[in-house]
């Protein structure tokens, strides 16, 4: 996830579109002219082409963007052709507006990411030298913590459960100086977390609320992630066609801690406080059933109608202890409904805000580096949708409308009195994209980093 050296010889690559392909074209070499018309290269999006010089060597390189409609459709234009590009390193040679320069470094490591965790041999990738211009470290910085969200999620849950997701967040703590505690087993119910000890008792594999903080000055910032390691559904166990991508219930966590990294690597001024609630929902003897009542950290108490509707559960008593320090901003990531893929699809990365300002800055720092989102409504009239009549709350109401609204409303119920931001991610991509291969991603990390500074008046 790192540029080459700026040292290092480089070839020159051209980004081009149909338009401006000629004018390209005119300032090469014959040879490389001939090759380029003898091939018929026509700048569409994605497309790329080596060219060589009289001595048969590659002296230039062009990676088509396509038509302006061609790159409203899309995003990471670049990234889409720097694939495809032989091994080798190369050097941007096209002046590009300061933001689109950014979009195409970034893009450009992105699309380098390989999980190759499982496999013997590792690909080769172009490399390419940073951009002059780009902020180089705050770009790896990025790209960084994105791989860490990638490689987290795409990790067999066998190699990542509740033990190992702890130990990654110790690795990075460890890395950026940063303070962990976490709760493991038993001690949740005698620290007061009985929604993650209910959760994740069934299974062999301890559940545990892990604990980082960072900073020392600035306004408090708590990010909490969804760590459910694998998700069986519990009792209302899933089908297998819902259980196959379940190692990816704890892409919540992932995000969180992929966002982490970047601030910590960038150094905001924040005082950061990062809560994951990790668990395995599983099946066996002692596992929470349908039907049961279950008291919250805040007193709250909840009916269990579905076992399945878990994640909601254990963010519930991270997010209690998350307010109880009044940060000035608390935020929670999860992968928790299918709703929101039915309303909004795999791309977009829906989320809940009363907070105008906050809103209106995260969709402007969305735009800016191309990370998309969506804002959906804490609708209050469907409050009385997770109120059951025998308990504060119900966990999976009925009906089957708004699910996404009403597992957003039921969070806010934790919240406390803090300005408060829910998402509900999907956090893997079903194909392949620029600079997104198929696999675990994280989703509205990069749009929080460009959209805090101005959420926290920093």
């Amino acid at each position: 996830m790192k540029f080459a050296p700026a040292d290092t010889a480089a070839t020159p690559v051209s980004i081009v579109t149909p338009d401006t392909l000629d004018a390209v074209l005119d300032q090469l070499g014959e040879t490389a002219r001939n090759w380029a018309r003898a091939n018929d290269f026509k700048a569409a999006a994605g497309s790329v082409i080596a060219l060589p010089n009289d001595l048969g060597t590659v002296e230039h390189a062009l990676v088509g963007i396509g038509s302006a409609q061609a790159q409203k459709a899309g995003r990471f234009s670049v990234a889409n052709g720097a694939s495809k590009l032989p091994e080798g390193t190369y050097a941007i040679a096209t002046p590009l507006a300061p933001h689109d320069m950014e979009e195409a470094a970034l893009g450009w490591l992105l699309e380098s990411y390989v999980f190759d965790a499982y496999k013997s041999q590792s690909q080769a990738k172009a490399r390419l030298v940073a951009p002059t211009g780009i902020d180089r470290h705050k770009i790896e910085s990025i790209a960084k913590g994105e791989f860490l969200t990638r490689d987290l999620i795409n990790t067999s849950s066998a190699q990542m459960g509740p033990d190992e997701l702890e130990s990654a967040a110790r690795a990075l703590a460890n890395e950026h100086s940063a303070t962990i505690h976490v709760i493991t087993g038993e001690a949740l119910l005698q620290e007061n977390f009985p929604l993650i000890h209910t959760v994740g008792r069934a299974s062999d594999r301890q559940p545990r609320l892990i604990d980082m903080t960072w900073g020392s000055s600035g306004p408090k910032l708590t990010l909490v992630g969804k760590g459910v390691c694998f998700d069986t559904g519990g009792l209302n166990i899933k089908p297998s066609s819902s259980m196959g991508l379940m190692k990816k219930d704890m892409g919540g966590a992932a995000t969180v801690l992929g966002l982490a990294h970047m601030i910590m690597a960038i150094g905001l001024g924040v005082r950061l406080r990062i809560l994951i609630p990790a668990v395995e929902n599983s099946i066996s003897g002692n596992a929470f059933r349908p039907g049961d009542v279950l008291t919250a950290r805040n007193g709250k108490t909840v009916e269990i109608n579905n076992t399945d509707a878990e994640g909601r559960l254990v963010l519930a008593d991270a997010l209690t202890l998350g307010a109880e320090d009044a940060p000035d901003l608390m935020v929670s990531m999860a992968t928790l409904t299918g709703a929101a893929r039915v309303a909004v699809g795999p791309d977009l990365a829906p989320f809940y805000t009363d907070d105008e300002h906050h809103a209106d800055a995260l969709a402007k720092g969305a735009a800016l580096v191309k990370d998309p989102v969506w804002r959906m409504p804490f609708y209050t009239p469907y409050e009385k949708m997770i109120e059951p009549a025998i308990a504060d709350l119900d966990n999976a109401p009925s009906g089957g409308f708004a699910g996404s609204i009403t597992a957003a409303l039921f969070l806010r119920r934790f919240a406390g009195e803090s300005p408060y931001m829910h998402f509900d991610i999907y956090g893997w991509n079903p194909s392949s994209a620029p600079a997104r291969p198929k696999g675990g991603v994280g989703q509205g990390a990069r749009a929080l980093l460009e959209a805090l500074p101005v959420m926290l008046n920093l």
